[in-house]
């Protein structure tokens, strides 16, 4: 009985598609260099965060003791050494710790008197994992917005220190919050904030009035923008896979810091930062490009110290930009976008904001963009969202049928070829140079390409890349339910571990098992096809057979089901497909009669062909000239 041999070809395809992962994970993590740096910057910026947070605790004290008392006349001598001309802000009566909400249908926003900011972002409309709502700031204790400045009469202040006073008004349906850092009735520092109807993008402006004699322009003005990424996910860890920090600089260019932890990478024109968080993003955006802007990330959520189900926040980001004065006045047309990393809505806003949407590079994001993005949401405008996987699943398999039609031809007409193949083997087992012509002739003579099963799996790694991006990203699929898992865009769970296993976590998927044994069974399937014995030096293909299916169970355990679905429905059909092209398209006896007719005609051999030949006989005669 003849012993069955596994097909290169699937081989050579899978081995390309698993690399692709690899690559993405590869990608993904900070290399040892990055991580010893990144020690030695987390001790200086703990370090100088401690002062920092000393010195504004004590200014703080002493503001606060200024204003309990605002009438007093110390109190406001006091003022003024402090705050010089701002100290008229300390004794108006918005000079306390209280806030104003400003909201609409979708978004609630608390705006702090005391610098101004936005101290609470609330989302109304979605909860996290386990039935909290969404806040992207809350309580203003993980975001902070401050510009820095010097006065003429050498102070140095920070508007987070300072007391801001509001006032609301309508715009029609639209919501006017503004706050104003005052020097006097006429003199002030504004922050803006405009809220529209059913919409996350909030009209921001930044703008000052009589201030040229105060701000010393001879001095930087910097703004800083602070945010720790609030957990919303059931696995903090793959949530903060895909929590970065990205902006676009010089008109349209995108960029993004990574996974890793990074500090100080400069751009110039930056017109919008963006510090994501897989599935809801903060966006500062400004109609005014900022000359420079420095970033930093700091990764929390990888810490070894803290166990998954302990991380409360995955990522701490920072922005500073340098503020330019007209005239000796602030001036910025801004935007705050508060709202889901949802590619459909993003873009709506026409400002590049979709490339926040992790859709792939190149051909993949377009495949994503175009093909993937409309036709699933087409699909799962009418069918529940697990049963639209299954019909795109369906439907993109049947377009690539043609492709797994070659492939599969190409191995039956290998198939055939192997005894004359393994003859050619056994005649010069001693000669590797002389078995590598006489195969290649052998093929050309059949009209056989060895690489025509291969590059059909090429073809279709497009296709792998942008659904492997897409799954993921699909804010649709969000807490959305299929069969046993609850939520299409995280990992299922059949049973949770005591314990965590290295790389595959503490809980057991069921889509990810189906998925690795579709493939087993599929790689089994194209068992005896083409390969050949296995060379010396050359890789053991059956313990790839076993290991690719392994890696597939290990990588997937902790991604989307959704994307688990995906690959476990696709190797279903596929399996399918092959199994009527085996039984019912293609005839073995046919091929060889064709090969053997091919073999008879003469060939006509190109240039490339012959070049190859005289390559490989000038390499054989050069051995022969060795031995002697």
């Amino acid at each position: 009985m003849e012993e069955k041999k596994f097909d290169l070809n699937s081989i050579i395809g899978f081995a390309l598609i698993f690399g692709i992962i690899v690559w993405m994970f590869y990608l993904n993590q900070p290399t040892p260099e990055e991580i010893e740096a990144e020690k030695a910057k987390k001790e200086q910026l703990e370090s100088e965060t401690k002062t920092d947070k000393e010195k504004t605790t004590d200014f703080v004290k002493e503001s606060e003791a200024i204003i309990a008392n605002p009438l007093d006349s110390v109190a406001l001598s006091n003022a003024k050494s402090q705050l010089g001309a701002f100290s008229y802000s300390a004794s108006l009566p918005s000079a306390k710790d209280e806030f104003t909400r400003i909201e609409n249908e979708v978004l609630s926003l608390k705006v702090n008197n005391r610098g101004g900011y936005i101290s609470e972002a609330l989302l109304k409309n979605f909860k996290t994992y386990d039935s909290v709502p969404v806040y992207l700031i809350k309580d203003g204790k993980n975001a902070s917005f401050n510009i820095n400045f010097g006065t003429t009469d050498n102070r140095i202040l920070n508007t987070k220190d300072l007391f801001f006073e509001p006032t609301v008004t309508k715009n029609g349906e639209n919501t006017i919050l503004s706050m104003k850092l005052k020097v006097s009735n006429t003199k002030f520092l504004e922050y803006r904030y405009e809220l529209k109807p059913d919409e996350y993008m909030v009209d921001f402006t930044v703008r000052s009035q009589g201030l040229q004699q105060v701000i010393n322009s001879s001095q930087t003005v910097n703004l800083d923008w602070k945010l720790q990424g609030i957990r919303h996910a059931k696995s903090a860890t793959y949530e903060n896979r895909y929590t970065e920090v990205l902006y676009e600089y010089d008109g349209d260019k995108d960029d993004y810091l990574g996974q890793g932890e990074f500090a100080d990478d400069e751009e110039q024109d930056v017109s919008w930062i963006a510090f994501k968080q897989h599935f809801f993003t903060s966006v500062l955006l400004t109609d005014t490009p900022f000359k420079k802007a420095s970033f930093t990330s700091k990764n929390i959520a990888n810490s070894s110290e803290l166990d998954d189900k302990d991380i409360k926040v995955t990522k701490e980001f920072s922005a500073s930009m340098p503020l330019e004065l007209q005239g000796g006045e602030l001036n910025y047309s801004m935007d705050w976008y508060y709202g889901p990393t949802d590619y459909r809505i993003l873009n709506t806003y026409k400002r590049n904001l979709d490339e926040i949407v992790p859709l792939g590079w190149g051909i993949f994001g377009i495949i994503n963009k175009y093909l993937f993005i409309p036709f699933f949401a087409f699909l799962s405008g009418f069918l529940p969202y697990g049963i639209a996987i299954i019909v795109m699943t369906i439907i993109v398999r049947i377009i690539l049928s043609p492709v797994t039609y070659k492939s599969y031809l190409s191995q039956a007409k290998m198939k055939v070829l192997r005894p004359e193949i393994t003859e050619i083997n056994e005649k010069h087992k001693d000669n590797a140079m002389k078995r590598q012509q006489e195969t290649m002739a052998l093929y050309g003579k059949a009209g056989v390409n060895p690489m025509s099963g291969c590059l059909p799996a090429v073809m279709q790694i497009p296709v792998f890349y942008a659904l492997f991006n897409f799954f993921p990203s699909a804010f649709q699929l969000r807490q959305k339910s299929f069969l046993w898992a609850d939520d299409l865009s995280s990992y299922d769970t059949i049973a949770e571990l005591p314990f965590t296993i290295p790389f595959y976590g503490d809980h057991i998927s069921l889509f990810p098992i189906l998925a690795s044994v579709a493939i087993f069974i599929y790689m089994m399937m194209t068992t005896g096809q083409t390969m050949q014995t296995q060379q010396p030096g050359m890789p053991n293909m059956k313990f790839i057979m076993y290991l690719s299916p392994l890696m597939m169970l290990f990588f997937f355990n902790n991604y989307a089901s959704g994307l688990s679905l995906y690959y476990f429905i696709s190797n279903l059909i596929t399996i399918g497909i092959m199994l009527v092209i085996k039984n019912v398209i293609i005839d073995e006896d046919k091929i060889h009669a064709k090969i053997q007719e091919n073999k008879k005609k003469p060939k006509k051999q190109g240039k490339f062909q012959k070049k190859m030949k005289e390559l490989m006989e000038q390499a054989e005669q050069q051995q022969k000239a060795k031995k002697k």
